[in-house]
C-alpha cells in the first residue's frame, strides 16, 4: 500500500479535478503490475496495472489507495475490470467519499465472492486529496493560505516593496504549489498592486508524474473584486487559462467590458458590498474545485481566516528583519485579549533554501479559544 500511495503521488499535477489513485496487482508476493491515474477521462489506476498485469491479476490481490469505482462515468466501472481480470482480494486504503461510490464498490466486490479490505495507511491515503474529500463530504473546496514574511512577520515594507521578500528555492516551491491547485485565489488590491499573473511556470521537468512535453494545466485564476475595478489590459487576462472575476455590485457594462478581455465573470454580492466568501466557495465546488490556493495580502487572508474558510496556512519566512512599520501577515480586527487569538497547529517545519517553510492549520481544541 505504501507503494500505491506513492504511485497516486505521480497524479499530484495531472488528475484534477479526479482524486488521485494508486494500484498494485501482487500474486504469490511478487508485483505483476501498477498503475496511477493520470488525467480525467483516461483509464482508472486499476485498469493501468491490470493492463501490466495480464492474466497474472486472476487470484492476485489488488492494493488500491481509493475504493474502486462503480459508476460510468468518463471510464467504465473499476470493479467490473476487477471481477473480469478474476482477482481474489481487493485491499483498499480509504472508502470513496463520493456519493455515488461510498461502499457501494466494496459492496459489488464482496457479493462477487472477492475478499475485501479497507484501512491500510488510510491516513496517507487521505493526505493524497484533502480537497477532493472535503468537496464530497462538505460540499467544500480545501483552502490553503499562502503567505512569504520575513522573520519579524512583515509582507512588505511599509513603502509596499515587497519583491523579493523569500529565496529563488521558495518561489519555484510555491510554484509546485500553484501546478497541485485547482484554482488561485487572490484579491484585488493585490492585482492593483502587483500585476501579477498567478500562474505555473514550470517545466514537466520539474513535475514528477509529467510526460515530456505535456501541456501543463493552469489553474482556475479567481480575482476577488467587488466593484469590477480589474483593468480590462490585467496581465491574467493574457495569458493562457481561465480568469474568473467575482464582484459584489451589479455593473452591467463592467462586466461586459471584462468578459470582452475575456474573463469569466460572477455576481457574488454579500454584506456591505462585499463578496459572499461561502457562497463562492459553493460556486468553485459547482465547478469541480478541490483545492484552492489563496495568494493575497492580509484583508483577504484575514477575512477568509475569520469566516473558517482556511484549512491550512503555509508560513514561508525568509531570514531577515523588515522593521515594526511593514505590512503584516492578517488583518484580524478584534483580537484585543489572549482568550481571543485563533489558536493553530504546526503541521510540518522544514527548510525550503535558506527560509523555512511552517505548515500550520486552525486548530479548535487550541487552548488560545479556552477561558
Amino acid at each position: 500500500m505504501a507503494r500505491a500511495v506513492q504511485l497516486a503521488e505521480l497524479g499530484r499535477f495531472t488528475t484534477d479535478p479526479n482524486p488521485r489513485v494508486g494500484c498494485l496487482i501482487v500474486r504469490d508476493g511478487v508485483v505483476v503490475g501498477e498503475g496511477w491515474h493520470r488525467r480525467a477521462g483516461e483509464p482508472h489506476a486499476e485498469r493501468h496495472a491490470l493492463i501490466e498485469a495480464g492474466e497474472r491479476a486472476r487470484g492476485a490481490t489488488a492494493y488500491v489507495t481509493l475504493e474502486p469505482c462503480c459508476h460510468q462515468g468518463r471510464t467504465p466501472p473499476c470493479t467490473d475490470g476487477l471481477l473480469e481480470a478474476g482477482v481474489a482480494r481487493v485491499v483498499c486504503a480509504m472508502v470513496d467519499p463520493n456519493p455515488l461510490v461510498a461502499g457501494r464498490g466494496l459492496r459489488i466486490l464482496s457479493e462477487a465472492g472477492v475478499q475485501v479490505e479497507t484501512g491500510l495507511l488510510e491516513s496517507d491515503a487521505r493526505a493524497l486529496n484533502p480537497g477532493f474529500i472535503k468537496r464530497m463530504e462538505q460540499g467544500r473546496p480545501f483552502v490553503r493560505c499562502k503567505l512569504a514574511a520575513s522573520l519579524d512577520g512583515r509582507t512588505a515594507m511599509a513603502s509596499g516593496e515587497s519583491h523579493w521578500i523569500t529565496s529563488e528555492a521558495a518561489r519555484r516551491d510555491v510554484q509546485r504549489l500553484r501546478a497541485g491547485s485547482s484554482a488561485i485565489l487572490t484579491g484585488i488590491g493585490t492585482l492593483l498592486a502587483d500585476d501579477p499573473s498567478l500562474n505555473v511556470r514550470l517545466g514537466t521537468d520539474d513535475l514528477p508524474g509529467m510526460r515530456p512535453g505535456e501541456a501543463i494545466r493552469q489553474p482556475l485564476r479567481v480575482v476577488l473584486d467587488s466593484r469590477w475595478r480589474t483593468p480590462p489590459t490585467a496581465r491574467i487576462l493574457t495569458l493562457p487559462g481561465t480568469t474568473l472575476i467575482v464582484g459584489a455590485v451589479d455593473d452591467p457594462a463592467r462586466m461586459a467590458d471584462l468578459k470582452g478581455a475575456g474573463a469569466e465573470v460572477f455576481l457574488c454580492p454579500g454584506a456591505s458590498a462585499q463578496v459572499d466568501l461561502g457562497a463562492l466557495m459553493s460556486e468553485l465546488t459547482r465547478r469541480e474545485i478541490n483545492e484552492v490556493l489563496l495568494e493575497t495580502g492580509p484583508t483577504l487572508a484575514g477575512a477568509a481566516v475569520s469566516e473558517g474558510l482556511v484549512d491550512e496556512i503555509l508560513f514561508y519566512l525568509a531570514p531577515h528583519l523588515m522593521g515594526d512599520a511593514g505590512r503584516g501577515l492578517f488583518r484580524l480586527p478584534g483580537l484585543d485579549r489572549m482568550r481571543d487569538r485563533i489558536p493553530l497547529a504546526i503541521a510540518d517545519v522544514r527548510a525550503v533554501g535558506r527560509d523555512l517553510r511552517i505548515t500550520a492549520r486552525p486548530d479548535p481544541t487550541g487552548s488560545a479559544r479556552r477561558s
